[in-house]
């Protein structure tokens, strides 16, 4: 698989993933409550979230409140009302740093800092998923544990929202995007020969990197025309008639 298919298809995870912690955090399923009674005219549904509580008659009426007080909800949804939010904070800025980074955009030109980036939204986007994790499993077994006891009364039994199951996927979807965003970093360049003993050539050491500047060369002083004119004129050798004698 290419770098850009890589980053094209972890940035898809990721804006799902994004998008459906959102919905967990905003629609009021985290536990649901069925009671019918004798008649089926006062059956009702119960539905409790973070933000309100609603209320679902037989009839098709649907009441809600929203949640005044924080106290009032159980302690696994008071953490998941502040893990939620901190995770969508940080999940927003991780695909922020994905589409920055990624080779789709034109706001990074070298190609190491794309990478840094891309890589730094994929660790941003794990950690927003495993944060949406945690209050999901603590509501779950918060929710079964309750269910399973048996001094809670019949009619106060709460089952798992749609909210629950809904965080469940949006934190795989921001586990293996980011997982795949954070392995599309190019190749890393050779720092040292293949070979022992042989180093690359690094070039002159002035100039900018990259270019070759040849050496200086120097005017000659004198201008030669490829002929010898002595300055001053010697006068030929007079012979003696003595051998070997000059004159």
């Amino acid at each position: 698989m290419g770098r850009i298919a890589k980053e094209v298809s972890g940035q898809i995870l990721c804006f799902i993933g994004f998008v459906g912690l959102c919905v967990c955090c905003g629609i009021p399923m985290w536990r649901v409550t069925s009671y019918i009674g004798a008649n089926i005219v006062t059956g009702q549904m119960v539905w409790d979230g973070l933000w309100m509580n609603c209320v679902m008659q037989s009839t098709g009426q649907m009441q809600c409140k929203v949640q005044d007080s924080i106290m009032r909800l159980t302690q696994d949804l008071q953490a998941a009302r502040a893990l939620t939010v901190i995770s969508i904070v940080i999940g927003f800025i991780g695909m922020l740093l994905t589409f920055v980074g990624g080779q789709c955009s034109s706001c990074l030109k070298k190609e190491s800092s794309m990478a840094k980036v891309l890589i730094l939204g994929g660790i941003l986007c794990i950690i927003a998923g495993v944060i949406c994790l945690i209050p999901v499993c603590w509501s779950s077994a918060y929710t079964i544990s309750d269910f399973q006891s048996v001094l809670t009364i019949e009619t106060q039994k709460r089952e798992l929202g749609a909210s629950i199951y809904i965080g469940w996927g949006a934190s795989g979807f921001l586990l293996f995007g980011g997982i795949i965003l954070c392995t599309s970093c190019p190749p890393s360049e050779d720092m040292y020969p293949k070979y022992p003993g042989m180093y690359p050539y690094q070039g002159p050491m002035y100039g900018p990197p990259g270019s070759y500047l040849p050496a200086k060369t120097y005017a000659p002083s004198a201008v030669y025309t490829g002929a010898y004119v002595p300055n001053k004129p010697y006068p030929p050798p007079t012979y003696s008639p003595v051998p070997g004698q000059y004159l």
